[in-house]
Parts: structure tokens; C-alpha cells; sequence
């Protein structure tokens, strides 16, 4: 038997990603385990109607990024179908959003198709193995986290208050807001997932459930299709490759926008001599700024990520032009394979699949990832994403696997985190418990850090003559990475107090 370390987004995720390894699973079976049951199990932060991004490196092979984000559908619809089917909702989360729900705001999904495609590329147990732990967690009940807690009491009314299906899901037995710690059951999805585990993925494009989804989406000016459904397909994409410290790093490529721009980071803080948090704000007010104004507004995510990777390259951050709700799973085995897997359906669209327990994405109406308005781009395309699951390579046969949920924060953590301990010395945990920073862009235009409480971020800050809100702590605004390494002391998990860290190694 293959012993694993995971770290897992709370503890039903872990439970089944530690069930799989118990099996004889690695770290792929047990991260992909791990993610269907985060999928499941916290409702309002992802579900399996979103997208997802695995990255894997197996030992002796290049590593992979299977891109399972979702995408535009509306294939075979006139053009009188876009433009509409969405109701704005305004919520006090995160410093306040205004987010497009309903079924307009539906895009089509590709985790599940995404995990599959990784089972059987690089898996040990049957499918069925991987889906039946969380099928039975959610006949028998899971705790709700502290994450999906404090924002269900935020939305549960604006946003799923229209659907009683979905509002029973995120309410408490009490009839009130749900608590953390509640134990909730969906018999519903329980029932799906025993058919999953059976039909494959399938069972969501030409199967009962993908025929239920299109039905209502046709009846309620949604615009994922059939061919929407059957047209799906996961890509296999090479990662984006960086030598950081003495790792080789594997990140999300381009069309994702979180995988480059953390590229683009971590290999200018390599070049850095002094690497103060002077350097660290810099790098992050320079590379967002770029983002914000130019790459937000592309057209064409794949080929302009990677102008930007090239750019880079030649010329350093010079040749830079100055014009929702996420879950991460890291593991890694004692053979030294690693899986990193980040999946999302942002701020969720207030809405089941009927009869399915399935909560539906919001990706159309995440105004992050809409930068250049409602419907705008083309049927079929994949749409931006911040994820950016990474896996590593060090000495004497060290792999890492890491990621962190967050939004536009992802990318950030995971350039402290990765610059702490890969450039700086730190232990995975120590790397995790540092305090963390943020550049923001502020509707006035000013430029604010977001930090937590230490005095040489603040020193930083100073330098640079920025603008700056402190928080009180630790604050799970700043993410929640989760890392797994096989390294000289063996096999190590290691989470963030910022969300709900669940680690383990198996026995």
C-alpha cells in the first residue's frame, strides 16, 4: 500500500481522499477522491456543475495540467438567447460584490470530466472506488465549514432565496442561517453519485442528469444546450515551467490567467537579490496593474498569456506594458507523484439541477471574469480563471504539490508561500503561517495593500508610499493554501488556519 499525504479542504474531503489511499490509491486517486468530495460537501464555495484545473506530475514523466475550467455555451441558439437570463445580486462578501445569478449566468462545466480524464490517465482504483466515500457522506451527513458558513448567511436568501430546493440546501435545521459545525445531508446528490459512480461522466452530458439541465435551461433562458454538453471536452496542456530556488516548478498555462501571472511573479522574485517586502508589493502592484489594464480585457486568454510569459523572459517586468468561491486539494504519495487540483463555480447561481441536489455555477456572472461584459465571448471558449494548482520538482527526488483557493488572492499567497520557502528556507508550515499581503486596485483608482499585522510588511508598505488596511489577524480573505510534499524528513501535509485546514498522511 502507497502511503499519501493529503491536504484537503475540511474534514469530509479528507476522510474519502485517506479512504482511497487505505485502498492501495496515490495521489492522484486521492486527491481526485478528496475534490469530489469538497464538491459535494460545501455548498455555496464549489459544487460539481463548475470548473476545475488538475495538475500532475507522475514520476519519470513530464507533468500535465488537464484544463477542466468551464466555458462559453449557447451552441446552436440564435443570437436573440444572449444578453439576458440574469438578475443582479448585491452581497456583503469580501468587501462587498455585485454578482449575476440564475440560469443565464450558467456556464457549462467540465470538474467532473476533468477528474475523469486524470483517473484514468494516471489512477490505480476504479472509478467507482474514487465516488462511492463521498456518495455515502452525503447520505450520512458532513459538517459545514466555517467558510461556506459565513457566506450562505450572507446569500442564502439573496441569492438562492428563488429556488426551494437550493434554499433548503443552504439552510439549517432550524429553518435559520446554516452554522459551522451543522451536520447537513443531501440524499438527492447521494442518489447521483451512486449513479456517477456507475455511468462515469457521461451521466452528465447524454445521461438523465444533462438531459434535466438542458430542459431547464431551455425553460428558463439559460444557454447550455445538448451540443454544449456532448461538444465538451477536457484539454491536456503543458504547463508553465520555472526554475525557483532549487525547484522546478509546473504552473497552470495560459488560458488560465492565475498560472501565468504567478509565473511571472515568482521568476521575478527569484531574480531579486534582497527579496524584502518592498520587493514582494512590487512585484504584485506591477503584475496585477498589467493584468487589470491589459490582460482583463483579452480576447484571447491563450495567445495573450503566453505574449506575456515571452515578454518576461526577454525583457523582465520592463517589457510589462503600465497601461468566486474556490477549493484546492494538494497530495502526494511516497513514489514521489504529485496532484494539485483547484476547482470552482464561483459565487453559485442560486439554483439546483431539479431533483438533483447539484448546486449550478455562476461563471457568466462573476464580473471578474466578465471584464468585457454579459455573454461577450465566443461560444465554446474557456473562460478566464485565477486557479493555479502547481506541482514541483526538487532535490533528491522532492515533489511538492500546492495550490489555494481565493479568487484574485490566489496567486499572491501562493507567491509568498512559495517564495518563503523555496527562495527563503522556510518549512511548508512555517511558509503557510506567515502573514500575507495583498496589492489591491481600488475603484478611485488608488492602489491599497491588504495585509495582516506585521511590522516589516507595514516597513514595506512605507517604502513604497501606499495606501494600506490592516486586518485584525489571520483572515481567510488572504486564502487557504494546502501543500503536500515528499521531501528529506518524508512525507508532509501542510494547511492554513486561515480556512478549514485538513491535513493527513496515511498509514
Amino acid at each position: 500500500m502507497t502511503r499519501v499525504a493529503l491536504a484537503a479542504t475540511g474534514p469530509a474531503a479528507l476522510e474519502a481522499g485517506l479512504e482511497c489511499a487505505a485502498e492501495g490509491g496515490g495521489a492522484v486517486d486521492v486527491a481526485i477522491a478528496a475534490a469530489l468530495a469538497a464538491m459535494c460537501t460545501e455548498p455555496g464555495v464549489v459544487s460539481l456543475m463548475g470548473g476545475a484545473f488538475v495538475n500532475v506530475w507522475p514520476v519519470g514523466e513530464h507533468p500535465v495540467v488537464i484544463d477542466g475550467n468551464v466555458e462559453m455555451p449557447g451552441r446552436g441558439l440564435p443570437e436573440s438567447a444572449f444578453g439576458h437570463g440574469v438578475r443582479e445580486v448585491r452581497a456583503d462578501y469580501g468587501g462587498g460584490v455585485t454578482m449575476g445569478a440564475g440560469h443565464g449566468s450558467v456556464a457549462n462545466s467540465g470538474a467532473v470530466h476533468a477528474l475523469a480524464v486524470a483517473r484514468d490517465r494516471y489512477g490505480h482504483l476504479p472509478w467507482r472506488r474514487l465516488v462511492e466515500p463521498t456518495a455515502r457522506i452525503c447520505r450520512e451527513g458532513y459538517p459545514i465549514g466555517a467558510s461556506a458558513a459565513l457566506y450562505l448567511g450572507i446569500v442564502r436568501d439573496t441569492l438562492f432565496g428563488t429556488d426551494p430546493e437550493a434554499h433548503a440546501l443552504v439552510t439549517g435545521a432550524d429553518g435559520g442561517a446554516i452554522q459551522p459545525g451543522e451536520t447537513s445531508t443531501n440524499p438527492d446528490l447521494a442518489d447521483i453519485l451512486e449513479l456517477l459512480a456507475v455511468q462515469g461522466p457521461s451521466l452528465f452530458t447524454t445521461g438523465a442528469v444533462g438531459r434535466v439541465l438542458v430542459d431547464d435551461m431551455a425553460a428558463n433562458g439559460g444557454l447550455i444546450t445538448r451540443a454544449d454538453l456532448e461538444a465538451y471536452e477536457p484539454a491536456l496542456r503543458t504547463p508553465t515551467m520555472r526554475a525557483v530556488g532549487g525547484w522546478t516548478v509546473a504552473l497552470n498555462p495560459p488560458p488560465s490567467v492565475g498560472g501565468p501571472m504567478l509565473a511571472v511573479m515568482l521568476g521575478e522574485l527569484a531574480r531579486r537579490d534582497h527579496r524584502s517586502w518592498a520587493d514582494v508589493l512590487d512585484i504584485q502592484r506591477r503584475v496585477l496593474s498589467y493584468r487589470l489594464t491589459v490582460h482583463d480585457q483579452s480576447r484571447d486568454l491563450d495567445h495573450d498569456g503566453h505574449a506575456l510569459l515571452a515578454a518576461v523572459e526577454r525583457h523582465g517586468l520592463v517589457g510589462l506594458p503600465t497601461s468566486a468561491s474556490t477549493a484546492h486539494i494538494s497530495a502526494v504519495d511516497e513514489q514521489g507523484n504529485a496532484c494539485a487540483i483547484t476547482m470552482s463555480s464561483g459565487y453559485g447561481a442560486g439554483m439546483v439541477i431539479p431533483g438533483t441536489g447539484i448546486l449550478l455555477n455562476n461563471a457568466l456572472g462573476e464580473p471578474e471574469l466578465n471584464r468585457l461584459g454579459l455573454h461577450a465571448v465566443a461560444t465554446g471558449t474557456r473562460l478566464a480563471s485565477n486557479m493555479a494548482p502547481t506541482t514541483a520538482r526538487g532535490a533528491a527526488g522532492s515533489a511538492l504539490a500546492v495550490g489555494s483557493p481565493g479568487a484574485d488572492r490566489i496567486t499572491t499567497a501562493l507567491l509568498q508561500v512559495l517564495g518563503h520557502t523555496m527562495l527563503g528556507g522556510d518549512t511548508l508550515q512555517e511558509a503557510i503561517d506567515e502573514p500575507r499581503a495583498h496589492v489591491r486596485f481600488m475603484p478611485d483608482g488608488r492602489v491599497r495593500v491588504d495585509h495582516e499585522p506585521s511590522a516589516t510588511i507595514s516597513e514595506g508598505i512605507a517604502q513604497l508610499g501606499l495606501d494600506s488596511h490592516e486586518y485584525p489577524g489571520p483572515h481567510m480573505y488572504f486564502g487557504g493554501v494546502g501543500a503536500a510534499e515528499l521531501g528529506p524528513q518524508g512525507l508532509i501535509a501542510a494547511g492554513d488556519a486561515r480556512r478549514e485546514a485538513a491535513v493527513g498522511v496515511s498509514a
